[in-house]
């Protein structure tokens, strides 16, 4: 495949321009375009901690990111293989490149370093939409490195950056489908409990429903084992089995007025 001559152009730009750049802005650059991975790693850990003490379905979530950037890293991959697009720091004559050039038969498009940052960003979205302001630009700046160093042209990193973003939460979307009962399941024994955390807890001092308790507002009739009272949503009021219905109204309005 040939680039189009509109990408060929904007990469001689941008690497003449990432060429006259100081020597450090070259380290940075170059140490970036490949560290940023590794902040996503650690963010996927981080979110797995996170669901130990949420629901099953953003445990699922947390668990399925990796398997999701797995899967667009392929969908890359194998397209690579089919499209065979020369690298820029080869094909381009003249070309500045910062990073050295990978060896032939390393094909450019899509760009594999911009789907994989693409898609675990997408993926992390997913299950912490908190951190999108955080992990998008951060993908965004990781893709735009691949070209600033001189190893892609802007197209392959657009293309592998759409791939990683529709790819990953289709596939973290299907896993957590299959994941949710597994995952409470797992939590439901000892060594589970300890891998995926107990789950949400219950809020303290809120009390369950009453047993035999009538929702406030409902009727009840002669020889129920409750009437309506006053209080919350759920009170109730025990009746002996031999007292009537009669002698029940009468102790109602007595100790607390006349029912509403």
């Amino acid at each position: 495949m040939r680039a189009p001559e509109f990408s060929a152009d904007l990469y001689r730009e941008i690497t003449e321009f990432a060429g006259g750049t100081p020597s450090w802005v070259h380290s940075a650059a170059e140490v970036g375009t490949d560290g940023g991975l590794l902040l996503f790693a650690a963010l996927f850990v981080a979110g797995w901690w996170r669901a130990r003490g949420r629901d099953a379905r953003s445990m699922g979530l947390a668990l399925a990111a990796p398997f999701a950037v797995v899967a667009a890293y392929l969908v890359s991959e194998v397209s690579k293989t089919f499209i065979e697009e020369e690298r820029p720091c080869r094909a381009v004559a003249g070309a500045v490149h910062i990073a050295a050039c990978p060896s032939p038969g390393d094909w450019s498009f899509p760009s594999n370093h911009s789907t994989i940052a693409a898609a675990s960003a997408a993926a992390i979205v997913v299950a912490w939409r908190a951190l999108a302001p955080l992990v998008l630009p951060l993908a965004a700046l990781m893709a735009f490195s691949r070209v600033f160093v001189g190893v892609h042209y802007p197209h392959d990193v657009a293309a592998g950056f759409l791939v990683g973003v529709v790819v990953a939460p289709v596939v973290a979307l299907v896993l957590v489908a299959v994941a949710r009962r597994p995952v409470e399941a797992l939590r439901g024994v000892a060594a589970g409990a300890v891998l995926l955390g107990a789950g949400p807890a219950a809020a303290p001092g809120v009390p369950g429903p009453v047993a035999g308790a009538v929702p406030r507002g409902v009727p009840v009739q002669a020889g129920a084992g409750a009437v309506r009272a006053r209080g919350g949503p759920e009170a109730a009021v025990p009746v002996p089995a031999d007292v009537t219905m009669p002698d029940v109204m009468g102790g109602l309005t007595r100790g607390q007025g006349p029912l509403p």
